[in-house]
């Protein structure tokens, strides 16, 4: 079984962003990939962002849609996990660095109650936002600042440069806030949004909702879920002593004033759950429920995990049964796809056989599956009470800690990817720290939102080598996971956006001249 995991997440704002830039960039251009959260303060009319709408059947009508929040929202927090390979390290063993940025747009923007509710319930200070939250402008850069100085549009523009991979969840909306908000102002043209996101990212754009659909097929593909099960996975093939490669992630230690800064995450194993069967279905199937914290059934990611397992299990024993009966010549009895699991758990890769206006066919979701507003935005992780991220007060961890012949040190403290790093291994705690008896209780965060995001793809990436494809080590290290390369989840479509540049299409001009920015040169 997995062991419970602790992840340090640094808070950043502006009165220690200036301090922390260097371990930032140096995190960012060292990674091997780097995954990206927001929470937003809105998104206005849900219907028009989800396929199910009358009016917004096209992916153009729905960009559109997105275009007008994130240019009336804004992103209130972003969330950067940075994964460092080491190759001194068994196969697939990360370096991890989370990072939890509070921002302030300087402009006025829309913010809404629903958002305002769901961030205050898990745990999202807006006193502390509006005293630290980090400035920023949206839109185009005003008076050519992105290139210098310390704020975080460079630092989005540090990110473009370093050509790293970028990976998200449900990643739509995130990318066209991020676009706006510290890029430039959106294209109206969904064809130009691609073509230029398709050269901001050359090394490629990878969706972690369509990974969890289309590649790993998880009966459920919302963020909790999807990390918890990979974790899950992957602990029991190492316990098992399956065949490799796994993932292994560690992370720095953190020194003198870093410590201040850093919140500990705390991930519990997934536990027995025998004799419990009172689980929302809703939120079994996608992640957010209606009654939120409300709400008298179970929304533990852990129980409905191990009850899909259990009904996966129980519905090829039943199949094994018919094709006995039926070898027999006896009358197969109809049976429920799982018996102990929720009945109305809908398997996302089931298609209607209805065509939408644009030629692309319907999923069987519930029309309030996504929208990111629902399970993306501020739904991702729902459930209160089911110990994802939160911090257990009873108990804290064991931290084994590797020590490596580099004591190379950043000028602001934090330690360098190549000395110390505290190493998962933390089960049965007994001793805490100070630092981290100052972590929150809130369970909601862009930054470990990310650190999930970024986890589900390198067990995608690892699960992919153990496939066998016929592409040569090199290639397959240079793609990550080729067949989710530049493919973006649409909640409602059976095929996702692919990131592209076609013939038919152009640069906007406003990208264009970024790039001159960022490069040095036109592209």
């Amino acid at each position: 079984m997995a062991s419970s995991l602790v992840v340090p997440v640094i808070n950043v704002h502006k009165d220690n962003f200036k301090e922390l830039w260097p371990a930032m960039v140096i995190a960012i251009k060292t990674s091997s990939f780097v995954a990206l959260d927001t929470e937003l303060s809105g998104l206005g009319n849900r219907k028009s962002l989800l396929a199910e709408s009358i009016c917004f059947r096209s992916i153009e009508d729905r960009f559109k849609a997105i275009c007008h929040a994130a240019r009336s929202r804004s992103i209130l927090s972003l969330g950067i996990a940075c994964y460092k390979k080491l190759d001194n390290k068994p196969a697939d063993t990360y370096m991890v660095q989370v990072y939890n940025l509070t921002l302030l747009c300087s402009e006025e923007y829309i913010i809404e109650p629903q958002s305002v509710q769901f961030l205050v319930q898990h745990g999202f200070d807006f006193n502390k936002q509006y005293a630290q939250g980090i400035p920023y402008c949206k839109g185009n850069n005003k008076g050519g600042s992105d290139n210098h100085g310390v704020h975080i549009r460079a630092l989005f523009t540090e990110l473009l440069r370093a050509r790293k991979p970028l990976v998200l969840h449900n990643g739509l909306i995130d990318i066209a806030f991020l676009y706006q908000s510290f890029y430039a102002h959106l294209p109206e043209r969904l064809a130009t949004f691609t073509a230029d996101l398709s050269e901001m990212f050359p090394a490629g754009i990878y969706d972690t909702k369509y990974v969890t659909e289309f590649e790993l097929r998880l009966t459920a593909s919302y963020l909790e879920y999807a990390y918890k099960k990979c974790k899950l996975d992957n602990g029991r093939s190492v316990t098992s002593g399956g065949v490799g490669p796994h993932v292994h992630v560690e992370f720095c230690q953190y020194v003198g004033q870093m410590s201040s800064y850093v919140d500990y995450r705390v991930c519990p194993d997934v536990v027995s759950a025998e004799g419990k069967t009172d689980i929302c279905q809703r939120f079994s199937a996608f992640g957010w429920c209606l009654n939120g914290s409300q709400c008298p059934l179970s929304h533990d990611t852990d129980l409905i995990i191990l009850q899909d397992e259990k009904g996966k299990q129980d519905k090829k024993r039943k199949r094994k049964r018919n094709r006995e009966k039926r070898s027999a010549g006896e009358v197969a009895e109809d049976s429920s796809i799982f018996d102990n699991a929720p009945e109305n758990k809908i398997p996302h890769m089931e298609v209607d056989p209805e065509e939408t206006g644009d030629g692309q066919k319907e999923t069987t979701a519930e029309p309030c599956e996504e929208g990111k507003q629902n399970e993306g935005e501020n739904m991702k992780t729902e459930s209160e009470g089911n110990g994802v991220c939160e911090h257990n007060t009873d108990s804290t961890n064991s931290a084994t800690t590797a020590v490596i012949n580099d004591d190379t040190k950043t000028d602001n403290g934090v330690e360098n990817t190549a000395g110390k790093m505290m190493i998962e291994k933390c089960s049965d705690p007994t001793t805490k720290t100070e630092s981290e008896k100052k972590a929150d209780s809130g369970t909601h965060r862009a930054g470990f939102d990310a650190f999930m995001t970024a986890y589900i793809f390198a067990y995608s990436c690892s699960n992919f080598k153990k496939d066998g494809a016929d592409d040569s080590a090199e290639e397959k290290e240079q793609t990550w996971l080729p067949t989710a390369l530049n493919k973006v989840y649409l909640s409602g479509k059976a095929a996702p956006l692919n990131v592209v540049k076609s013939t038919f299409s152009k640069s906007s001009k406003a990208h264009m001249q970024k790039m001159e920015m960022v490069w040095g040169k036109g592209v």
